[in-house]
């Protein structure tokens, strides 16, 4: 399953020799397998002394990394102990940890570490790196992370990567800074073209389906700003359709609520030519209506819309969930109450949520029917947000994004139930 290291990915292994060691740069570009190497190399001959293995959740971590080493060393190697916050890897133990908000430092005072392991370092708090630092004080500790890239006024890149004492660029070339705010850091920067093994129609099919900052950000390893439309690729003259075909399953219902901003939900089916559609749109905007509707009667409305829409000469749809924003905890009980089927929370990660939105557009298997005026008029204006990103934050501008945010919620968080949709070599696209 996995092949030999070649290329800049194994050039990457013999400079990893420093006390922070970062690999950094596009999607399956060779990184995680090669930092994968390296700390298998380490656990069996760094220091002794306790490590310790981070990722954004642990459940990420396990996905992203654990997994990939118990495929490559076996299930007798690599123990994963569910619920105990630890593996065993080569019969050392060694700690795991999620770090997704400022409470995980908490997780890690009081150790003391000879090693780390470091997944998507970019997600992590500054807090918490700060502090797993400190606790690497056991003689020769080092640690290794992965990460993509993110906007250049991050607290990794201004602290950290641009201060790396050795830097081996996208371009290949090997750059050593000296001086007294050179850090005991080796920086390693990947592109998509630097895997070698990858066949040139997947590689193809990875650049078709990211678009504008991802793109730039997932596929070149830039360290770029979130600038411009955020959706470049769509076009009303591919994604727009005027008759939706068959459905054979209503997937979901994406909701985003509002009182005195528009409430919209989005209706999305798969149909028999293997794509899903947004078929319908409902829509109550307070202030154009002159009227601001309870919970109760949004609920009505909702549910009147579903059983009242026509597809195929037959009325009325039950899709399998109705995902909610999240923060709309008295209207999900409402729905709750009402007996409405299938409701749930849904996924609100904004940057994934968006990443899974231009996955469907650029991969060409989402449409969307002419009669989501909302949606349609939404798409095209909806832009990043250049004050936040100045300030190191990914978010879109906040302005007519109701119909949008719909959207995002029924895709990210059904994502399992379309992945299918994209052919083998790009299923990791969207996770």
């Amino acid at each position: 399953m996995f092949k030999p290291l070649a290329g800049k990915s194994l050039r990457a292994t013999t400079l990893a020799a420093a006390r922070g060691n970062l690999w950094e740069g596009a999607v399956r570009s060779g990184k995680t397998i090669g930092s994968i190497m390296v700390w298998l190399r380490y656990i069996r001959t760094g220091p002794p002394g306790p490590l310790l293995m981070v990722g954004k959740t642990e459940r990420t971590l396990k996905r992203n990394i654990i997994d990939v080493i118990e495929q490559m060393i076996g299930k007798k190697r690599c123990v994963y102990r569910l619920g105990a916050g630890e593996v065993v890897i080569f019969g050392r133990l060694i700690y795991v940890a999620g770090a997704n908000d400022e409470k995980a430092v908490d997780k890690i005072k009081g150790l003391t570490l000879a090693g780390a392991y470091c997944d998507e370092v970019t997600t992590y708090p500054q807090t918490f790196f700060q502090m797993l630092e400190t606790r690497l004080s056991i003689a020769g500790a080092r640690w290794f992370g992965t990460t993509n890239p993110e906007g250049p006024n991050h607290w990794l890149k201004k602290n950290y990567l641009d201060r790396a004492r050795l830097h081996l660029r996208r371009d290949g070339t090997l750059v050593e800074t000296q001086g007294p705010d050179a850090l005991d850091l080796h920086r390693f920067s990947f592109t998509l073209d630097d895997n070698p093994s990858l066949p040139a129609d997947y590689v193809a099919s990875l650049k078709r389906s990211h678009q504008g900052l991802f793109f730039k950000r997932y596929i070149l390893g830039e360290w770029c700003l979130a600038e411009g439309v955020i959706f470049d690729g769509f076009d009303e003259a591919r994604h727009v359709v005027d008759i939706v075909p068959e459905i054979t399953r209503w997937m979901c219902v994406g909701l985003d609520y509002g009182t005195v901003n528009p409430f919209a939900a989005l209706l999305i089916g798969l149909g028999t030519d293997q794509r899903m559609y947004v078929a319908s749109e409902y829509r109550h905007d307070s202030r154009l209506a002159q009227r601001q509707l309870t919970d109760a009667q949004y609920s009505v409305g909702l549910r009147n819309w579903l059983s009242s829409h026509e597809h195929r000469g037959t009325k009325g749809v039950a899709p399998s969930w109705v995902f909610v924003d999240p923060s709309a905890a008295s209207f999900m009980t409402q729905l709750w109450s009402d007996g409405v089927p299938g409701v749930a929370r849904a996924d609100n990660d904004v940057k994934d949520g968006l990443r899974s939105v231009g996955t469907a557009i650029g991969a060409d298997i989402l449409s969307i029917h002419r009669s989501c005026t909302g949606l349609l008029e939404e798409l095209p204006a909806y832009v990043w947000d250049s004050k936040a990103a100045e300030k190191g934050i990914d978010q879109p501008l906040k302005v007519d994004d109701h119909s949008v945010d719909g959207l995002r919620y029924g895709l990210h968080s059904s994502i399992n139930e379309w992945r299918h949709l994209l052919p083998a070599t790009r299923l990791e696209v969207a996770a």
